[in-house]
């Protein structure tokens, strides 16, 4: 009885895979390839969608990244103005002590006034950290 079954389930099988390499009608084909065609358009355009949108995404980021990257760039070179005129005053009033009386204090003087333009150059030149 077993191999009774084991023959019909083997013949079962041999007819269904002939089923499978049946052709199909060449109108059935042309409708399967133009669906296979409109599928893949499909796909290539959401992907090119995608890759558009990944795109502009990155692009926005990079701009933004520029920008605060310059407004860094302009807060340091800020602070080196402001830097360079802190130490050219400490020299300038450092140099005023080889005099003194009036000559100390007109030269003091002229060394605050150096500092404040100074100062007020780097705030021109960069208005948004002064």
């Amino acid at each position: 009885m077993n191999t009774k079954l084991v023959s019909m389930l083997a013949a079962a099988a041999l007819l269904a895979l002939a089923g499978c390499n049946k052709a199909e009608s060449p109108g059935e084909v042309q409708h399967d390839v133009a669906e296979a065609r409109q599928e893949a358009n499909q796909a290539v355009g959401e992907a090119q969608s995608d890759l558009a949108d990944t795109t502009a995404e990155a692009n926005a980021e990079v701009a933004d990244a520029s920008r605060e990257a310059a407004a860094d760039q302009a807060g340091k070179a800020y602070d080196v103005a402001i830097a360079k005129a802190e130490g050219d005053h400490k020299v300038a009033i450092e140099k005023c002590e080889a005099t003194s009386g009036n000559a100390q204090k007109a030269c003091k003087d002229q060394a605050d006034a150096a500092f404040e333009v100074a100062k007020a150059s780097a705030r021109a030149a960069y208005p948004n950290r002064g």
